[in-house]
């Protein structure tokens, strides 16, 4: 099994220390960590890298992506045939892997062969998490028909283009739920909110009854895993978390108390404000509905407060973008963004450690400890003092290593 010995670099790796740190040692063997050390590792057989002090990070980590959103009009999206869709998201996979992301949490579309792919090696992409389709009620959120659109609602349920499918009442959740974990789901999506990019819900619009959200949450936890939900009211994230809901996507309208509470039970929020700040811009020129457009401002304009809010109450964060279409390319902005508001180690921390928790691989993926998956950057200077080093495509990172293998190498 092939060694690698990475030498003189800079750490940063929360899961180890909130500073950068230096004197460390980074044995590869395979597809996984060896030994990391900051002590000199032996390793005679090993092929020996000089970072040139360069900054060394674990692969970063985005909690919400939807890697077959390749237009900004999720429904016309849901029509376009499945072979075009798998083709589109590959190459939009390969673009967050080249921006260092070497595991993403779908949410909402990916399904198992998508998995299957990135696992054989068959597409450049980053390690891939997925609920299979996110679950919808009959004009929440992931129902994109229009007003008068009377297609059958298996349309959505069987086209890869489609990120959501419709359940409705307890039975029929249950069996979604079901059907979604038998077909590889990683976790389940739910849609509890209104939503800025689907046509008849309005943001306020509270999404499934609790009988129906206490029974995806039964049935994700008898398969061992997670409810994860769309939410952006403070009403609706409160409920959500009363009926045991972990994954708190969104909650740009998130109020003190009820970020506290949400922290005392253990959920995590996943916040995408990159995605807000483009969607108004960018969207009416990419086909985003107008009545979709009308929206954003609602949610966009709370979302840096929400961050105060959640932080403050010491609400765990992960990283999410949220984005669609053309615009998977600000993917990164992100971490500008949290920036503005939150410390700096807080949005490195989101992007690895949360991030790991969320996705329930800690000490597997956002760290560099030994046992974890050999995903690893190495960044041109200091992101604690610089954070849009971590933007621009990936062009501040000299090397981006996923699973062990040579994404990207730059070092002479």
């Amino acid at each position: 099994m092939s060694l690698t010995l990475f030498r003189n670099f800079r750490l940063l790796d929360p899961a180890v220390a909130d500073e950068l740190v230096e004197g460390y040692e980074l044995l590869i063997e395979g597809d996984k960590v060896k030994e990391l050390s900051d002590k000199p590792i032996k390793a005679s057989k090993a092929t020996v890298v000089n970072c040139g002090k360069r900054t060394m990070m674990p692969g970063l980590v985005d909690c919400h992506v939807h890697v077959i959103a390749t237009m900004v009009n999720i429904g016309q999206n849901a029509l376009v045939p499945d072979a075009l869709i798998a083709y589109r998201a590959a190459r939009i996979m390969k673009g967050m892997l080249d921006r260092g992301f070497t595991t993403v949490r779908d949410l909402g579309g990916a399904t198992y062969p998508l998995v299957e792919a990135q696992e054989q090696g068959l597409i450049e992409a980053p390690r891939l998490i997925i609920p299979g389709k996110a679950l919808s009620q009959t004009g929440g959120h992931g129902d994109s028909r229009s007003r008068y659109d009377r297609r059958d609602p298996e349309t959505w349920t069987r086209s890869l283009g489609s990120l959501g499918r419709l359940a409705d009442g307890v039975d029929a959740v249950r069996q979604a739920c079901r059907e979604e974990i038998k077909q590889g789901a990683h976790f389940i999506k739910i849609m509890a909110n209104g939503g800025v990019a689907s046509p008849n819900d309005p943001i306020h619009f509270l999404g499934y009854s609790r009988e129906e959200i206490l029974a995806a949450v039964e049935e994700a936890s008898n398969a061992g895993t997670y409810v994860a939900a769309h939410l952006y009211t403070d009403e609706a994230i409160r409920r959500a978390v009363e009926c045991g809901v972990h994954s708190l996507e969104h909650c740009n309208l998130i109020q003190p108390k009820t970020a506290k509470f949400a922290a005392e039970k253990g959920a995590i929020a996943c916040p995408t404000l990159v995605t807000y700040e483009y969607l108004g811009v960018e969207g009416p020129s990419l086909g985003l509905d107008p009545i979709s457009v009308a929206k954003v401002d609602t949610v966009r304009l709370a979302g840096m407060k929400s961050l105060e809010i959640m932080h403050k109450a010491k609400l765990t964060m992960a990283y999410g973008s949220d984005l669609l279409g053309e615009m998977h390319r600000h993917q990164s902005e992100e971490f500008v963004i949290r920036g503005r508001v939150l410390p700096t180690i807080e949005v490195i921390r989101s992007a690895t450690m949360h991030a790991a928790t969320l996705c329930k691989r800690e000490g597997k993926i956002g760290t560099l400890k030994a046992g974890a998956y050999a995903d690893a950057i190495l960044v041109d200077g200091n992101p604690l003092k610089d954070l849009s080093l971590l933007t621009n495509q990936g062009a501040h990172m000299a090397l981006i290593m996923q699973g062990g293998r040579m994404h990207k190498n730059q070092l002479s």
